[in-house]
């Protein structure tokens, strides 16, 4: 498969006052054209930290320490920002979490929805943009899209305005979605429409997707492959059926026994012994060593290197090295 997407070697810090905060320790992550990538992992394990680093939107707080972000073979971090302006929306387009957070209040939805198409569109007026933008609440399945246009973020509802953020990142028709916990403000039924939503437009479109969750059952049913994230390492990514059949680390074993099973005989899940760690002091070699119970002299003393035990399928672990 072509290549779209390329993380090489990232690293990043936080400076706090508190200390410094080491979010991402060396990731490398490919992102195939046409295809949805999982990324899944505890809270705090540097998920969305990846995502914002891939359109450069990292805190001022943050430096990137070493690394490549290679998008079609350029890498973004050496880029100025009016380059990222420009490739923000037009290339890369992203959905949030929490739209009312994105959406400004004061303007309507169509002012909205066709500045971004202004901004990344050459030569086309207000109306043309208007005209596409209907198009594309359309396209997300938005009752009475011309009503809409001359609504407030305030008047709808969050299935609504999470629909007017994809048609706001689909507007352009991108090469990469990022959709960072998309549907974690909505209701169960709810997040299922936006989940076959983004799933179906995906497909027709022909956009690649990191979909970044902490649900495994997503990841199952939505993505191609999946990215095991924690505490700011990849520790292990394959094809989605692979990691489900014969997961190899020891934290994505434990993240399965946690997660209940529809098909089984519901019995007690098992729990990931200990807590994620402080990333201002992480724990030397492995940062799982701790709370791993194969854990061996060697894991405290170097991080384990990223190694492919099967075609497609890599593991950070001393166990397999």
């Amino acid at each position: 498969m072509q290549t779209l997407l390329s993380i090489r070697n990232l690293t990043i810090n936080f400076y706090t006052y508190e200390g410094v905060v080491k979010a991402i320790d060396g990731v490398n992550l490919d992102v195939y054209k046409g295809e949805a990538l999982g990324l899944v992992g505890e809270t705090g394990c540097g998920k969305s930290t990846l995502a914002l680093s891939i359109l450069k939107l990292l805190d001022p707080h943050a430096k990137i320490v070493e690394g490549e972000v290679l998008f079609n073979g350029e890498n973004l971090l050496q880029k100025r920002e009016e380059e990222m302006r420009r490739i923000r929306g037009k290339e890369i387009a992203v959905i949030f979490q929490d739209p009312m957070t994105y959406l400004n209040p004061v303007l309507t939805i169509g002012d909205q929805i066709t500045e971004v198409i202004i901004e990344h569109e050459d030569q086309i007026d207000k109306k043309v943009a208007e005209k596409k933008a209907i198009e594309m609440l359309r396209m997300v399945n938005m009752p009475d899209p011309k009503k809409v246009l001359s609504q407030y973020p305030h008047e709808l509802s969050g299935g609504m305005r999470q629909r007017i953020m994809i048609a706001m990142a689909l507007c352009c028709r991108p090469k990469l979605l990022i959709a960072d916990e998309a549907t974690s403000f909505l209701d169960v039924t709810t997040q299922r429409q936006i989940l076959e939503l983004i799933d179906e437009l995906r497909k027709k479109t022909d956009v690649s997707l990191i979909l970044i969750t902490h649900d495994l059952g997503v990841v199952a049913e939505f993505c191609d492959r999946v990215a095991v994230m924690y505490a700011g390492n990849i520790v292990e990514y394959c094809d989605k059926y692979a990691l489900f059949d014969k997961p190899y680390h020891p934290y994505t074993r434990g993240l399965l026994k946690a997660t209940p099973d529809p098909y089984r005989e519901l019995g007690r899940l098992e729990a990931i012994p200990g807590s994620i760690p402080n990333l201002i002091n992480p724990p030397l070699g492995c940062r799982f060593h701790p709370r791993c119970k194969f854990a061996m002299e060697i894991c405290r003393k170097e991080k384990p290197s990223h190694v492919e035990i099967e075609p497609g399928h890599f593991v950070s672990c001393h166990l397999y090295t």
